[in-house]
């Protein structure tokens, strides 16, 4: 079953995204993930106020693929640059339909 990830990035600091992009990028394509939104330009329409720089959507094939990114350890130095250089917020979504 396809999963999504679902993160909101406010960075901190600008000096960790030229080297976690490509890799990012190549490693997202390694476990089976594609993007689907990666952008500033967000709007929020409802609730309190939750403010964020970058809003990003990722589709995995699987919960298993989604948790092999989070963990492939060359991915390991860029995440933690990212979470110290960021306000990052991150959730991994079953593509399910519970109150269908």
């Amino acid at each position: 079953m396809s999963y999504y990830s679902v993160l909101d990035v406010t960075p901190t600091s600008e000096d960790w995204i030229p080297d976690y992009l490509p890799t990012a990028n190549a490693l997202v394509a390694k476990h089976g993930g594609r993007y689907l939104a990666r952008t500033a330009n967000h709007e929020q329409v409802e609730g309190e106020s939750n403010e964020a720089g970058l809003r990003i959507i990722l589709e995995w094939p699987s919960k298993e693929a989604a948790k092999a990114f989070m963990e492939d350890p060359e991915y390991a130095p860029h995440l933690k640059a990212r979470t110290e250089g960021s306000v990052s917020h991150h959730y991994l979504i079953e593509a399910k339909d519970d109150l269908a």
